[in-house]
């Protein structure tokens, strides 16, 4: 599944108090700053032990020892909507916006909350303050261009994608987002030096590996195609997409048991994923 993660400010108007919430946050919950993974979708990974009594009754601490910083509500804000609590996320991140309307993490962290909660034009509405206030910030052109790109609207996408780029981004989403997009029009050679640049900035992230993939299968590169699946599976075995993509280079050439034990082991990681259904269909293996 794919992650984003949530951004704490670079700079707060109380300075010392902002620190002392980073140092808690870190403490607490070890999270990583702006650290981001490579990924295509706009999907948290849910991991309830960030809305441990422990971790917010910490951050809760800061906050309270800080009422009018809005840091404290931002991180706390981030570990409930990792927590999955997205009502919770938002009442934190609307408290810190009330504090400072300026706050432009505030609202791209509230967008991505938006956009897990399938209510789109709020989440673009948040990355349009959030890009008002400073428009240079990176993260609300990829999240944005995530939400443009998801609802088929390629070409926004593409521009928010691109503008990131142009902005000197260092976060790999971009890179592979836009090359999932010239991959659709098929222009596999420009998707592929996005998805290499994506390998480049998150060469432990296996979705641009994947992508990279597809595109050397629509230009008849089993070969290296066949190279980018395994290291796939290498970086994460239980994506069932790598499999299903190892599966099919096996297919396309003629190795029926191979195809049939990888497409197999991609169900039983996801049953629901139909590619793996369908290939598992095409070379006999039942399903479809």
């Amino acid at each position: 599944m794919a992650v984003i993660n949530f951004y704490p400010s670079r700079s707060s108007r109380s300075q010392k108090s902002a620190v002392f919430a980073s140092l808690a946050l870190a403490a607490a919950l070890g999270l990583a700053g702006c650290e981001t993974t490579n990924t295509s979708d706009a999907v948290i990974r849910i991991d309830k032990a960030q809305g441990s009594q422990e971790n917010i009754a910490s951050l809760t601490a800061v906050i309270n020892a800080n009422p009018r910083d809005p840091e404290g509500y931002n991180v706390r804000g981030s570990a409930y909507g990792r927590a999955g609590e997205f009502r919770k996320a938002l009442d934190d991140f609307n408290t810190a916006l009330q504090i400072n309307p300026r706050f432009f993490q505030a609202y791209a962290n509230r967008a991505l909350v938006y956009r897990n909660m399938g209510q789109q034009p709020q989440a673009i509405a948040d990355y349009n303050a959030a890009l008002q206030i400073n428009p240079s910030y990176d993260v609300a052109y990829i999240g944005r261009g995530n939400v443009y790109r998801m609802a088929g609207q390629d070409d926004q996408a593409f521009n928010d994608f691109s503008k990131a780029i142009q902005l000197g981004t260092t976060d790999g989403r971009a890179y592979h987002n836009r090359g999932l997009i010239y991959q659709k029009r098929n222009q596999q050679d420009k998707a592929i030096d996005d998805f290499s640049k994506a390998i480049s900035l998150s060469p432990n992230s296996p979705e641009p590996y994947n992508g990279r993939g597809i595109s050397y299968i629509a230009l008849n590169d089993n070969d290296n195609a066949f190279a980018d699946f395994n290291h796939a599976i290498e970086l994460n075995g239980n994506l069932a997409e790598s499999w299903a993509n190892q599966a099919l280079v096996y297919e396309r050439r003629g190795e029926k048991d191979k195809a049939i034990r990888s497409y197999r082991h991609a169900v039983g990681l996801d049953p629901k994923y139909q590619p793996a259904r369908d290939g598992l269909a095409r070379v006999g293996g039942t399903t479809g």
